[in-house]
């Protein structure tokens, strides 16, 4: 037993140090990227400029973090939470994502209306459900997988509700933002995977899923310039293919060991969202191919901590979990690098705990946090002991995966 808690104190601490040094990496690129030729970085109203505000984000995110992994074992540990404050989130935030939609109320922002904006205190701050929608879609599915008697093999009691949940979130999200939407798509289909379902009912809902993401990209023009694009980048220099050809020409200009950090200059008007969902060519450019390589050694150790998490949790719920949330991090991280590398169309989706933003950053933090409480929060008889022996025999197979 002691040797077990040394375990889960040292892969939260791991958790914890990676997390920070890839919000302490994105603070430096997010500062690099705000430079300025004719003002300077850090001046009297620097905290209403996007590094000042990148600063107050990061800070608060580790409080988040900080204080989900203090907290919320009681939450995982209370079954009446997974039963009814999971889906009371769940209907939060598919009411969120509605409003998002409606003209006037939600705020059309680069021809997409994702976000909802306020005022506070003077300063503009706004959020996009679609990144609450990531943690709650996935919270969801592991307490409809793990609730007591069910099996997981069952299209109508398991599969079918299951997949609803996936669906509905989906298509919400893919009206305006169809990069976030393939994520959560992959991540829902990953966990009915692992829940144990059949392949033959993920297959059926895999090939349902293919035709409303073509109908989704026929749907907008922009959409299909992007592929376009894609295809055939230089044939659409100055129009959809300029992101890309230029996403490349950053990425080239850095070599092995970059041009030194704040030397870059494509962020100086010629690489569009330098600062969000292409801050990782940046990388590249001003660190070279190592500093890119250290950020995606960074992530690499950040999922495997994330896996040992899963690995280690008694609970069905706790495994799922654990599991939904390391993916959703992992899948976002590498479908940004393909993303920024040209291997799939542009698509806006950002680099997690790297790019500027407070709403996806904060989100980050809170399912990093979740991972550290996952084990301190474990029911003391690993949630099984009510469970029919099929859920039973689910579980062992699952702790196999």
């Amino acid at each position: 037993m002691t040797q077990i808690g040394k375990d889960e104190t040292g892969n939260g601490v791991g958790l914890i140090v990676v997390t920070c040094a890839l919000m302490a990496l994105g603070l430096v690129m997010v500062g690099s990227t705000s430079a300025s030729l004719d003002r300077p970085l850090f001046a009297a109203d620097m905290w209403r400029t996007v590094f000042g505000r990148q600063i107050v984000f990061v800070g608060v995110g580790l409080c988040v973090l900080l204080a989900t992994a203090r907290l919320a074992p009681p939450l995982i540990r209370s079954p009446g939470f997974r039963r009814w404050g999971l889906w009371i989130l769940f209907a939060v935030t598919l009411l969120l994502l509605v409003v998002a939609l409606v003209p006037g109320l939600g705020s059309e922002q680069r021809g997409s209306s994702r976000w909802l904006r306020f005022n506070l205190g003077g300063f503009a701050l706004g959020f996009q459900p679609s990144e609450i929608a990531k943690l709650s879609m996935v919270a969801v599915l592991a307490s409809m997988l793990s609730a007591t008697g069910t099996d997981p093999r069952s299209f109508k009691r398991s599969f079918l509700p299951a997949a609803l949940v996936v669906a509905i979130t989906v298509m919400l999200v893919g009206k305006e933002d169809l990069g976030t939407a393939g994520l959560l798509a992959v991540v829902g289909g990953s966990m009915l995977l692992v829940g144990g379902c059949r392949v033959r009912y993920l297959a059926v809902l895999v090939l349902l899923g293919i035709i409303g993401m073509v109908w989704l990209v026929y749907d907008e023009t922009y959409r299909m310039e992007r592929m376009t694009a894609f295809m055939h980048p230089e044939a659409e220099a100055g129009r959809a293919g300029y992101q890309p050809l230029q996403s490349l020409i950053t990425i080239a200009s850095g070599g092995w060991f970059g041009a030194g950090l704040g030397s870059g200059m494509q962020k100086y008007g010629y690489l569009p969202e330098c600062r969000t969902d292409f801050i990782f060519a940046v990388v590249c450019e001003e660190l070279g191919v190592l500093g890119a390589g250290l950020v995606i050694l960074l992530f690499v150790t950040l999922i495997v901590l994330g896996l040992r998490t899963m690995i280690g949790a008694t609970s069905r719920f706790t495994r799922l979990l654990s599991f939904g949330l390391i993916a959703t991090i992992g899948l976002q991280a590498t479908m940004n690098i393909a993303v920024v590398t040209v291997m799939v169309p542009t698509t806006g989706i950002s680099m997690p705990l790297i790019s500027a933003g407070g709403s996806g950053l904060m989100m980050v933090c809170f399912s990093i946090g979740l991972l550290i409480a996952v084990r301190s929060g474990e029911p003391a008889d690993g949630g099984l002991s009510t469970a029919s022996p099929r859920q039973r025999g689910s579980a062992e197979e699952m702790a196999l995966c």
